[in-house]
């Protein structure tokens, strides 16, 4: 009630956001908690210029948000509460501290598939992508701007083609930078995926994509995730391209086919690496030259030991 009679002041809401964030650390209080999301978002919105109101409405959210995914609460937020995080982002745009909230924030709450639409409706594709070009040295930015990335672009509602066709050479100079940090490359190796499997690339970023994944896995083939998302979108670029196939077995670097048999050594008891490493291989055999180098390296003994190791599957 005080937060909804004193709206237009500034010192009003500050203190009540204040006065919230004394309760975060008591879990009994959640429930209570989440019933403020839409205020506070409401007084970020209106007081979209106090830079201490911003910082301090996004941190509560991503404490009230953080403490709901570790209690399994599931939490859809409407397009006021999207809305009124991409005014902050637009207002805020060169507040590289305070862009790093919202963008962790995002991709908390775009997790939710209804809020991931809502994202979409507020149109927040070309300000990820504006965040991403400006601040492709923040490795925190990035991991999280590609997280929302991917999930706008694995929602079976997209709509957004075109906006996320222009998503694919910033996401890939974000996995050049940061091809050492296995962290954001795991995350921009999703959202290549997810992006490759929307067919948002186009025939000329087949090939340097390609090269780029083979990077990626070459450079952290322990991290499982991540050669599990290399893998498939490796996959995906090859059902899609002749051209994609040819670079996978004649990389400058190494023939794609080695790294497959060294992720399979590092991760032969994890199912899922395993399974995108057989949909990997299944789309391998689709073209007769990478079939030559596959038999010339006996990967037909690679199969067979994966059908004995996984008989039920």
């Amino acid at each position: 009630e005080f937060m909804q009679a004193f709206w237009d002041i500034e010192e009003a809401q500050a203190e009540a956001i204040q006065h919230l964030a004394s309760f975060v650390r008591d879990k009994s209080a959640l429930p209570y908690l989440l019933t403020f999301t839409e205020l506070i978002a409401f007084a970020m919105k209106t007081h979209v210029d106090s830079l201490k109101l911003q910082v301090d409405g996004c941190s509560l959210l991503l404490e009230i948000l953080s403490q709901a995914l570790e209690q399994d609460v599931v939490m859809a937020l409407d397009e006021n509460v999207t809305s009124s995080l991409l005014e902050t982002v637009r207002k805020h745009s060169e507040n590289e501290d305070l862009l790093l909230l919202v963008c962790t924030l995002l991709m908390m709450i775009s997790a939710s598939e209804v809020t991931a639409e809502n994202l979409r409706k507020v149109g927040v594709i070309p300000d990820l992508l504006s965040i991403l070009r400006n601040f492709l040295h923040n490795e925190k930015i990035c991991f999280s701007c590609c997280g929302v990335l991917w999930s706008l672009a694995a929602s079976e509602n997209n709509v957004d083609q075109a906006l996320l066709e222009g998503a694919v050479p910033v996401i890939s100079a974000v996995l050049q930078e940061h091809l050492q940090n296995g962290t954001v490359t795991e995350s921009a190796c999703s959202a290549l995926w997810a992006l490759s499997l929307q067919g948002c690339l186009t025939e000329n970023e087949y090939e340097p994509t390609t090269a780029l994944l083979l990077e990626a896995l070459r450079m952290n083939l322990e991290r499982p995730v991540l050669v599990k998302n290399a893998c498939l979108g490796l996959a995906s670029l090859l059902r899609l391209s002749e051209i994609s196939a040819l670079r996978f077995i004649m990389d400058s670097k190494g023939s794609g086919i080695n790294l497959i048999k060294d992720a399979y050594r590092l991760h032969f008891d994890d199912p899922e690496v395993v399974e995108s490493i057989c949909l990997l291989m299944n789309e391998m055999a689709q073209h007769d030259d990478v079939v030559l180098d596959m038999l010339a390296q006996k990967m037909e003994e690679l199969l067979s030991e994966i059908k004995s190791r996984f008989p039920s599957s």
